[in-house]
Formats: structure tokens, C-alpha cells, sequence
């Protein structure tokens, strides 16, 4: 079994962690049930957020019980320290818990620091002396926040996107962790659904040894998937190298990774499906995607206000209104058989 060493939080786990913002969208028993065989089997770190609806609280009742057997990670989205004690006390409660292994700032547009106006690292250096939380940890989508968080060196572990689609700058910060001995979490080790070859995924990530990929898990097939790597891990062969090469081709540049943080749209877009619907349509071809309901969805497009919001909060840089005219074009073509997908 391949585990990883998380930095100075000397948490040790398998190189398989459970990302649980799927498991909000099914019932309780569903979640309970695939939280369950992951540990069963060998996974025993499990990172999700306030943010995430329901998700603590199904992992609260997966884990009842038997809290001191898993590594449980959950987020804020605070901006103040009154939200910041709310958001612990709740997830608390909802995690059946009265401590938290790893509790993160998620994805703030700035690196809390002491004494700063928002008051947030303070309250989480408070929440750590009460032993409420063991290890601070923050999340981002921003390469400069995270490099800030990097070099601050008041954080134990960082979660950012990182996959093989990751450019020399993403590389360089995952290098800089294990110099300075933090945690690296890797979200979106899939690039939320455009990699669909988990083992090349894996095998890639496996690379770096101190990195601790969380995979978004939803159905039991997606789980078997990854549950097969820790008796069989995916190692780097000419093969993987070809699909990764192919891919790093076709993807890398000016794509919606599908974060989410544009959202809500004031007209009503699902601008994080909308503005990479040309990639879902050839890379994970559905029905869906041209069903009615996926027609009605992208014709939305038309009644962009251009008020260029998405855009503002794009931690990519993007320019989404133009992504999305540019995807709604394509759409049209696919619809027409003008293309072929």
C-alpha cells in the first residue's frame, strides 16, 4: 500500500484520499455506505467543507463511533471571525466530532495572516489552542495566494489543483511544499472530468511523493476504480506517457476547469458546465449533454448580460464571456451535424 506523509502534520495516509463534494448529491444511506467500503478498504483520509451542503454531516454519520480511525479535513468560507466560530461549531456538529484533523480557509482571495483586518487566522490559531482543530490548512485556486500561504509558513498543509495538466509554475509550488515540509493536497487530480484515464491520473501524481491526491467520489464504480490502485498502483509506462502527451495537447491553454467560483450568474448560466462544453461533449460524450434540458442550459448563453462578473472572479484569468460564446457556437455546430463528436 502507498501512503504519504502529509508534512510537519506527520499525518500518514493512504496515497488515495476521499474527496466528498459528490456525496452531497445522494442519500444519506448511499454516502454512508461508500464512505464505509472506502475506509473498509484502506482509505482513511476524508476532505470536505462547509460549503459542501450535507456532505459533513453523512460523513458524521459514516464515522460515529470510530472518529479516532480516519483523518478528517473540512473548509470555511468565512471572512470574519464571527462566521469563522459559526462554521467551526457547525461543522462540529454535523462531523459528530469534537476535534477536526486538518481545518482549512477555503480558497480565500487573500492569505489570513495575525493581526490582519479579517480576524480569521487569529480565530483559527484560538481554535488550535483549544484543540479544536490539530493543523491549519488553507485552499486556493490562485497560484499567488498559494505561494503567499507557501512562504508565510503559517500553514501545515496547502490544497490546490494539481494534475497532469499542471504547468512548471504548479510543479514548482508542489517542490517548494516538500522543501518547506507542508502538506500538499491535490484537488482536481481529474480537472473535474476532462482527464477520464484515472490510471494515467494516478500514476502521474504518484510521481511526487508528497503529494495526497482526494478524489470527488459519487458512485460505487468511480470508488472501485480507485480502491483497485492500492493493491495495483498505476506506475508510469510509455503507454501513460502517450495519454498523457495526447492530453497535455488538447487541454492545456485557456479551459474552464469547472471550479465553480464564477457562480451565481445573474442570468441564470451554469457558466462552470457551460464554458467547457465543447471539451464534455468530446472528451465525455452523454446524451445529456444534447438532451432538451442540456439545449435549454446552453441557450441561456444568448441572455449574457456582459456584466463580466465571471470574469472578475475567474481565478484562472479566463475570459469566460467570450469562452462561453465560443462553447454556445460549437454546441450549435454539434446540434446542426455541421460537427462531428
Amino acid at each position: 500500500m502507498e501512503t504519504v506523509r502529509l508534512g510537519r502534520t506527520e499525518i500518514v495516509t493512504n496515497k488515495n484520499g476521499f474527496g466528498a463534494l459528490p456525496i452531497q448529491r445522494i442519500s444519506d444511506e448511499d454516502a454512508v455506505y461508500l464512505l464505509k467500503k472506502a475506509y473498509d478498504n484502506g482509505i482513511t483520509y476524508f476532505d470536505t467543507a462547509r460549503w459542501y451542503t450535507d456532505s459533513e454531516h453523512k460523513i458524521g454519520l459514516a464515522f460515529q463511533g470510530m472518529r479516532e480511525k480516519v483523518w478528517i479535513a473540512t473548509k470555511t468560507g468565512a471572512i470574519d471571525a464571527d462566521g469563522f466560530w459559526k462554521d467551526l461549531e457547525t461543522s462540529l456538529t454535523n462531523l459528530q466530532t469534537d476535534y477536526i484533523d486538518v481545518y482549512q480557509f477555503h480558497n480565500p482571495s487573500f492569505c489570513p495572516r495575525p493581526g490582519d483586518e479579517s480576524g480569521l487566522y487569529d480565530a483559527i490559531l484560538e481554535a488550535k489552542e483549544q484543540g479544536k482543530i490539530r493543523h491549519i490548512g488553507i485552499t486556493n485556486h490562485r497560484l499567488a495566494v498559494a505561494n503567499e500561504a507557501v512562504d508565510s509558513g503559517l500553514y501545515e498543509t496547502l490544497q490546490f489543483p494539481f494534475c497532469y495538466l499542471a504547468t512548471q509554475k504548479d510543479i514548482e509550488l508542489v517542490e517548494k511544499c516538500k522543501e518547506r515540509d507542508m502538506g500538499f493536497v491535490a484537488m482536481k487530480a481529474l480537472s473535474g472530468g476532462l482527464i477520464t484515464n484515472s490510471a494515467a491520473a494516478y500514476a502521474y501524481l504518484a510521481q511526487y511523493d508528497n503529494v495526497l491526491p482526494i478524489w470527488g467520489v459519487q458512485r460505487e464504480k468511480e470508488l472501485d476504480e480507485f480502491l483497485s490502485y492500492i493493491e495495483n498502483p498505476p506506475v508510469m509506462n510509455e503507454e501513460i506517457a502517450a495519454v498523457i502527451e495526447h492530453d497535455r495537447e488538447e487541454l492545456l491553454g485557456e479551459f474552464c476547469r469547472g471550479c465553480g467560483y464564477c457562480m451565481p450568474c445573474p442570468a441564470g448560466i451554469e457558466i462552470n458546465t457551460c464554458a467547457r462544453m465543447s471539451l464534455l461533449l468530446r472528451r465525455s460524450p452523454s446524451a445529456g449533454h444534447l438532451s432538451e434540458g442540456g439545449q435549454e442550459m446552453m441557450m441561456k448563453i444568448e441572455n449574457c448580460l456582459h456584466c463580466n462578473k465571471c470574469k472578475s472572479k475567474c481565478p484562472y484569468g479566463l475570459d469566460t464571456p467570450t469562452l462561453l460564446e465560443k462553447n454556445l457556437e460549437d454546441y450549435k455546430n454539434v446540434l446542426a451535424g455541421k460537427v462531428q463528436v
